[in-house]
């Protein structure tokens, strides 16, 4: 099975900070199991640059901690993720929680404060509405 996977998870430095969110255990299930592998950071797809200012979802658009508006970059590169997906024919994703592009179930409330309220991100609602079922690696089995 293909599988599209957060690239920060694989321990890409596409994190905002310059960092990633490296996952063994996802890695480890990925080789378990024999899936292949596609990676993708819509943040960096929609020409964002590494590291970057923090951002959250805003009264609907992504926003960075400074004010600026960055919500055409999220839906573009939102965009070029999911054209990827569909190329590549993936049959699932797994994405980085809490994410304003990634996250699946949670995402920070748009106060910077750090707490998270219900929700999706710009890409995991994006691959929701396309039909792509999503997971977090906390899921995994």
């Amino acid at each position: 099975m293909k599988v599209l996977v957060s690239a920060c998870l694989l321990g890409e430095n596409c994190k905002y900070s310059g960092g990633n969110n490296l996952c063994p255990g996802l890695l480890d299930w990925l080789k378990k199991e024999g899936h292949e592998v596609v990676p993708v950071c819509p943040e960096q797809l929609g020409g964002l640059p590494t590291p970057r200012t923090p951002a959250e979802i805003v009264g609907g658009a992504v926003t960075t901690r400074d004010g600026e508006d960055v919500d055409q970059a999220f839906r573009r590169g939102a965009e070029a993720a999911l054209d990827i997906a569909r190329r590549e024919g993936a049959e699932l994703a797994v994405l980085q929680p809490r994410s304003p592009s990634c996250g699946v179930k949670q995402v920070y409330d748009g106060t910077f404060s750090g707490r998270r309220v219900s929700g999706q991100g710009v890409f995991a609602r994006l691959l929701a509405e396309s039909g792509f079922p999503l997971l977090e690696p906390e899921d995994l089995p």
